[in-house]
């Protein structure tokens, strides 16, 4: 946020959202037969306006609001005297989208964060009590569950099929007003914030989106749900203009992961690179857009497709790729094993390459504040190490301003680390009232150990 900060203020509405390291991707329905939950079907809402626009929103209003629910995260507040009941402390409020009529509820993930208890209200205010099905932090994204049948839902619309310029209805609780409208149009696709060296993928509209909207709906005109409002920029805290949304496509894809799986699959093409338009001039002659390959990584679907440094990334599965964000924002609606094709300019000729998605295994060391990744044969060669793994990112504000992104770490608590599956598991061995070391590998193959206490 270094670049856009002197501009002006991030607000994420109580919450940091990212989705995917900036030059790094380097960065169904379910089985009956299983017995797992299951969201709805997308099926596309048939619409034919008579005048060819449609500038009435009461139908979409109608079947927005009943869907969206304010959120109420709640802590347990316990006296240290005897004879004193503990009580219950309001913490923050926000909006969660009904996505299914058996209640599963979308929400952010800062909506809930540090909840001892979850209550959830409906448009009707009844009162349930929420459990967390799972969440990942990553997008900000959380999904929860209450104990009710035939209730009225959102069905997730397909992001991708959004248009710039299209009518879109916010819908959640401002400032605690229950049950807001407020409309707008979409403002931008794939907008990157550009925070913490991360690429972000975000629906911009101009529909007003305040604290206390974070976790609602971002609806089209008819009824779809095709994004969750998460973040403003702002000043002062409160709606100037710009608001932004996770995809649906994304929010969808996270809530079958956490459904189906347990915790968020994610796949990634496996290549290092940049926008052509931040090339130097010498490289990006003749070139106007897409992503200009500049490593593939060993053992990836990259790689195994035979790409090649000097790609021009242009298309992913017919959609345009003008920069970064275009491509995280798809990638993270697709999971590992998915294939994607690509329409790649290569020597001034352009072809489709078929790439299979490769699983993108990360860790976050709670205790330290960062996350960490495979190292790449390439990235231990770099720095002259023979095993190790990859920090990707920080994950508080304090390792976040350190700079620490492709610092490989060697050891913890002096142990030899090769993967994320040796983090782990030290990790989740060791008594965490314990002080914590980490060895780091410098630029030259130095190594130096910092002990967190």
């Amino acid at each position: 946020m270094k670049q856009l900060g002197k501009l002006l203020l991030i607000s994420i509405l109580g919450g940091a959202i990212t989705l995917g390291a900036y030059k790094l991707f380097f960065e169904e329905d379910f089985s009956a037969v299983n017995e797992l939950p299951s969201l709805p079907a997308y099926q596309p809402v048939s619409y034919h306006p008579a005048d060819g626009i449609n500038t009435n929103f009461t139908e979409a209003a109608r079947k927005s609001v009943h869907a969206v629910v304010h959120v109420k995260n709640m802590t347990v507040r316990r006296s240290p005297f005897l004879g004193f009941k503990p009580g219950i402390a309001l913490q923050g409020t926000g909006s969660g989208v009904i996505v299914s009529p058996d209640g599963y509820i979308v929400t952010n993930y800062h909506v809930i964060q540090n909840a001892n208890q979850i209550q959830v209200t409906l448009n009707n205010n009844q009162n349930y009590m929420a459990d967390v099905i799972g969440a990942d932090p990553k997008t900000d994204i959380a999904l929860l569950k209450i104990d009710a049948e035939d209730l009225d839902y959102l069905p997730f619309g397909d992001s991708d099929t959004a248009e710039v310029g299209e009518w879109v209805l916010a819908v959640g609780n401002p400032f605690n007003l229950t049950s807001t409208v407020t409309a707008g149009i979409i403002s931008a696709k794939s907008r990157d914030l550009g925070m913490d060296n991360n690429v972000s993928s975000y629906i911009q509209t101009d529909a007003a989106v305040n604290p206390g909207n974070s976790g609602g709906a971002l609806v089209n005109v008819r009824g779809e749900l095709i994004g969750i409002n998460t973040a403003i920029t702002s000043q002062t805290g409160s709606y100037i203009g710009y608001s932004f949304a996770v995809p649906s496509n994304n929010a969808r894809k996270i809530v079958e992961d956490i459904l189906e799986f347990g915790d968020v699959q994610r796949g990634i093409l496996g290549i290092r690179g940049a926008d052509v338009n931040n090339l130097p001039k010498n490289m990006a002659e003749g070139l106007t857009q897409g992503i200009y390959v500049s490593q593939v990584e060993e053992g990836t679907g990259a790689a195994a497709a035979g790409l090649r440094e000097g790609d021009v990334i242009r298309e992913i599965d017919n959609i345009q790729i003008r920069k970064f964000a275009d491509l995280t924002g798809y990638i993270g609606s697709k999971r590992p094993n998915d294939v994607v094709a690509l329409r790649v300019l290569r020597n001034g000729k352009e072809q489709v390459v078929n790439v299979r998605l490769s699983k993108q295994e990360i860790y976050q060391i709670a205790a330290i504040g960062l996350e960490v990744s495979n190292a790449s044969a390439s990235d231990l060669r770099q720095v002259g190490a023979d095993h190790g793994v990859r920090i990707t990112r920080g994950t508080t504000p304090q390792m976040q301003s350190q700079g620490l992104e492709g610092i490989i770490i060697s050891e913890i608590d002096n142990k030899p680390v090769h993967n994320v599956r040796d983090v782990e598991r030290i990790i989740q061995t060791r008594d965490p009232r314990d002080p914590i070391s980490v060895t780091f590998v410098g630029p030259n193959g130095q190594e130096q150990t910092y002990v967190w206490r």
